[in-house]
């Protein structure tokens, strides 16, 4: 069974992940929270900072720890009998309260920090973000619903690269593609509707004057956060996809580009 929790209207969380104070990230995280908390009601969770535990292991299945059979399965009825770690569980409240969720973090490796990937693993269990049936369609509450409906996120990433590195056409993919198991298989896959990523390119190479003009483009952008529309990723539920999930081939036929994955994409 998965709860559905209702946002705290005008209430928002920041998910940091960068292990440098003073650091080029910690100025976004200063100023990025700073301005945020003029609209939102703002909590924050710094991985590095709160020494946050990204493994997930036998602590985070309660009495069910000697209990054979699927991880994710089992800490899904710890969540349930209330036997989650007592920062899973701060975590999930901090989230179930927020309307906008942040996550900012450095690209490494083509992906976010291993801290980062671990708090997905342990936060968003069966259950709390996903994990029941629509009965009425008979398809999992997953891509566009789920227990964290309702909700909008803002990625702030940092890349060492260029634009055109990290483009349509570059040598390292483009960035959206790279973290399409994020905006999609993360965070819309438990509800959350996604805005579109807040890339800092070069962020290796800023000098002063480029660090105080990408602060700036942070505050302004989160001034307008609030209207911004979301990505039209198509949900689970509507159809699109039949039989084995994959989308129906009468759909935008002979492509195969993660595009497909948005309506009218």
């Amino acid at each position: 069974m998965t709860i559905t929790h209702t946002p705290q209207p005008g209430t928002a969380l920041w998910v940091y992940a960068h292990p440098r104070r003073e650091s080029f990230n910690d100025r976004l995280f200063r100023d990025g929270t700073e301005a945020l908390s003029e609209h939102y009601r703002t909590t924050t969770s710094d991985l590095y900072g709160q020494g946050f535990d990204p493994v997930l292991g036998d602590r985070d299945l309660g009495d069910l720890a000697a209990k054979p059979g699927n991880i994710g399965v089992l800490g899904g009825e710890a969540y349930t009998r209330g036997e989650l770690p007592a920062d899973v569980r701060d975590e999930q409240a901090k989230l179930a309260a927020a309307e906008l969720l942040v996550l900012q973090f450095p690209l490494w490796w083509y992906g976010p920090p291993a801290i980062l990937k671990g708090w997905f693993d342990r936060v968003l269990t069966s259950g709390f973000a996903y994990g029941d049936i629509d009965e009425e369609l008979g398809v999992p509450r997953r891509y566009g619903d789920g227990g964290l409906a309702g909700r909008r996120a803002l990625i702030v990433v940092t890349a060492g690269e260029d634009a055109g590195s990290i483009g349509p056409r570059g040598i390292s993919g483009d960035v959206d593609s790279l973290l399409f198991p994020i905006t999609h298989g993360v965070l819309w896959y438990v509800g959350i509707d996604v805005l579109d990523l807040h890339v800092v390119h070069d962020a290796d190479a800023l000098d002063a004057a480029g660090v105080e003009r990408e602060a700036a483009r942070l505050r302004e952008r989160l001034r307008t956060v609030g209207t911004e529309p979301t990505r039209p990723f198509r949900r689970l539920r509507d159809g699109d996809y039949r039989t084995s999930r994959a989308l129906a081939e009468d759909v935008l036929p002979g492509r195969t580009d993660l595009g497909i994955h948005l309506a009218g994409g």
